[in-house]
């Protein structure tokens, strides 16, 4: 994703976001609460695939078309504390280390609810590109967090937290409208091949996989980028 494109697409949400903001400001709202209850949100998430997994049958994906939006919704929060914080000069170290921990604790527990809805499903190699997914999340905030540590600014590569945000909400509320409007059961196979070329939940779990890849890529660029900043300090 270009600066230039990110940068206008923040920029565009700020303002549609800006009247809410006033609001929060008004009701006494801090950033650390916006961040708390986004932490609460993506357990919302993680309980609605939990109990979808538990009590629907494999072709139902309508739990993963309401875990999708919550998750946007989420990621939204996210935006919203780092905003209020700026507006009301409240930014601070330690709300900074807040928001990066609660932000960690987060998508664990996003990826807690995804995993145990592919693994209960019997989706288990998708299971495995999630927690993959999750792994390379982590180090890719832990690799910048890491080098910042040691005076390197190594906010390089495509996946970061609003991307994955992005990947992971959207491609989880399409799959679950695209299950409501053709079936869980849809599928494309092809003779001698033993496994679907396409099936309802590849919408959901091929951009896993992307992001699985490409998550850890990001975390290995910044590692490599930071040994050159480093080594020319």
């Amino acid at each position: 994703m270009s600066t230039n494109w990110k940068k206008n697409g923040q920029n565009l949400v700020y303002n549609v976001l800006n009247p809410f903001i006033k609001l929060l400001i008004k009701m006494g709202i801090t950033p650390n609460m916006i961040t708390l209850l986004g932490l609460v949100i993506n357990v919302v998430a993680a309980v609605v695939l939990i109990n979808g997994a538990e009590n629907s049958d494999r072709s139902d994906h309508g739990c993963l078309a309401w875990a999708g939006l919550i998750i946007l919704l989420g990621g939204l929060m996210d935006m919203i504390d780092g905003r209020l914080a700026r507006v009301t000069n409240t930014s601070s170290d330690y709300g900074a280390l807040f928001d990066s921990v609660l932000d960690r604790y987060s998508e664990m527990i996003m990826f807690l609810g995804i995993c145990y809805y592919l693994v209960s499903n019997d989706y288990f190699y998708s299971s495995i590109f999630a927690f993959i997914a999750m792994i390379g999340s982590i180090m890719v905030s832990y690799t910048r967090a890491r080098a910042e540590g040691l005076g390197v600014n190594a906010s390089v590569g495509i996946m970061q937290r609003p991307e994955r945000v992005i990947i992971i909400g959207v491609s989880a509320l399409a799959c679950g409208i695209f299950s409501n409007v053709f079936g869980g059961d849809f599928k494309i196979e092809a003779h001698m091949i033993p496994i679907p070329l396409f099936e309802t939940i590849t919408i959901f779990t091929f951009p896993v996989f992307i992001l699985a890849i490409l998550a850890n890529i990001t975390a290995v660029t910044r590692l490599l980028y930071a040994k050159k900043a480093i080594a020319n300090k």
